[in-house]
């Protein structure tokens, strides 16, 4: 019996980075281990779509990587002490079979082991970063380049560096100490940020949502607030989660196609989820200092809490995003700050903002934005350009169909659509990229 393809996707996604972890931790060398489960990756991805998933999915994955990693060593000359250690570490009759999985109850524990291994203050802040997307939260080389704006290959040699890295530091796979936490936290949170936004708008394909990869970042930060309970960066970004994700099952119409924020069914939001986040950051703000994904929180919050578009505290936003401007220099938090300045000024002063984001002249998102406020301004000739040029731009089938159906109606109709009706952009509210680098 075939398996769809999505579903060994999906199920390969969330065993990855356990796979590695075992690995890492049963031999110590994150590198190949790393390089290893990639390859068993490919096995599966080949087989398992047409012979089905196996009994263990996880345990085929260990036992596959075990041999790809043995085969790594022992065709390196050079490297024939280490092929030693592995072989007498490694009992014949693992190799010979499947293991039976006695590991599952260690796979939370690795993955977040393996979350904060990656985050090593060895490597570049953007170097982490990859990594940690890569090994932790199974996004591939080209989607994490997209994330960060550049091109693939580039990508692929800061993450292979990072891996040497790692390596070379000999830093043993365990938890860090408290003492060792504040020099990996920030890049453990954006990592977990850039993958919840993976994940919440995919970046490439026929979906809108990879509900997978969301999930799996909400299940890490809440990890990581388990160590950390009392960080409010740790606190603002896993209510950030909860508050945006609660929308989901309002983004997308039966057939996928997207709904804008301002024309969802509101009755359709994780009340709980929403309840839970405005709690968080609530008891989070008053303790201080506030960071920037508490910000966004508390705007994802007014959001939230509105019962209508219309009811929303727009000018309580536009100050929000204020502040996080003056936090970061992203342009993408600029890009936001637009939407809500044309919010409360009207849209001419949401177009006059966009001129000083000229670093996004290359990103689809700009051009989506701007034909947005110029819809709004009654500017439909320049609204329809901007919509077509949002859609050659973006690698999202749904971003692209919904730009393209905006394109089409302002152009097919002589008074185009009221400002009531144009919704909003695809979704202007965080999180939309990275606020921090």
């Amino acid at each position: 019996m075939t398996t769809p393809d999505r579903t060994v996707e999906d199920l390969l996604r969330s065993l990855a980075p356990q796979v590695v972890g075992v690995l890492t931790r049963r031999y110590g060398d994150f590198a190949t281990a790393e390089d290893a489960v990639q390859e068993a990756l490919l096995d599966a991805a080949r087989q398992w779509p047409e012979e089905g998933l196996p009994y263990n999915p996880r345990g085929w994955l260990i036992h596959v990587a075990v041999r790809r990693m043995t085969e790594q060593v022992r065709g390196e000359q050079a490297r024939r002490r280490r092929e030693d250690l592995v072989a007498a570490r490694v009992p014949a009759d693992r190799q010979a079979a499947p293991p039976a999985d006695a590991e599952e109850g260690a796979a939370h524990d690795d993955t977040l082991t393996l979350l904060f291994l990656c985050c090593h203050p060895a490597l570049s802040p953007a170097s982490a970063i990859a990594l940690t997307l890569r090994s932790v939260g199974g996004l591939t080389t080209g989607e994490i380049a997209h994330a960060f704006m550049v091109p693939e290959t580039t990508m692929g040699r800061r993450i292979s560096r990072a891996k040497q890295q790692i390596k070379a530091s000999g830093v043993p796979f365990r938890m860090p100490g408290a003492d060792e936490w504040p020099a990996r936290l920030d890049a453990v949170l954006h990592v977990l940020y850039l993958i919840f936004n993976e994940g919440y708008t995919s970046s490439a394909g026929p979906d809108l949502r990879r509900v997978e990869l969301a999930r799996e970042a909400v299940r890490l930060a809440r990890a990581v607030h388990a160590l950390l309970p009392d960080d409010g960066e740790v606190t603002g970004l896993l209510a950030l989660m909860l508050l945006t994700d609660a929308r989901g099952p309002a983004r997308t119409r039966p057939g996928g196609e997207l709904v804008p924020l301002a024309e969802q069914d509101r009755t359709r939001w994780d009340a709980a989820a929403i309840a839970e986040g405005v709690a968080l950051i609530t008891a989070a703000l008053p303790k201080g200092p506030v960071g920037p994904y508490q910000v966004q929180a508390a705007i994802a919050a007014v959001h939230d809490e509105a019962p209508t578009a219309r009811e929303t505290d727009r000018p309580q936003i536009l100050a929000l995003y204020g502040v996080l401007e003056r936090m970061s220099d992203n342009p993408l938090i600029t890009l936001n700050r637009a939407v809500a300045t044309a919010m409360v000024d009207g849209p001419r002063a949401g177009l006059a903002l966009l001129a000083a984001v000229p670093s996004l002249r290359d990103h689809h998102r700009l051009y989506a934005v701007r034909g947005h406020l110029h819809e709004l301004a009654g500017d439909h000739e320049a609204a329809v350009a901007d919509y077509r040029t949002a859609a050659r731009r973006t690698a999202s089938l749904p971003e692209r169909d919904y730009l393209t159906l905006r394109a089409a109606r302002l152009a097919a109709t002589a008074d185009g659509v009221t400002a009531g009706a144009a919704g909003a952009a695809p979704d202007g509210t965080p999180p939309c990229g990275p606020s921090r680098r």
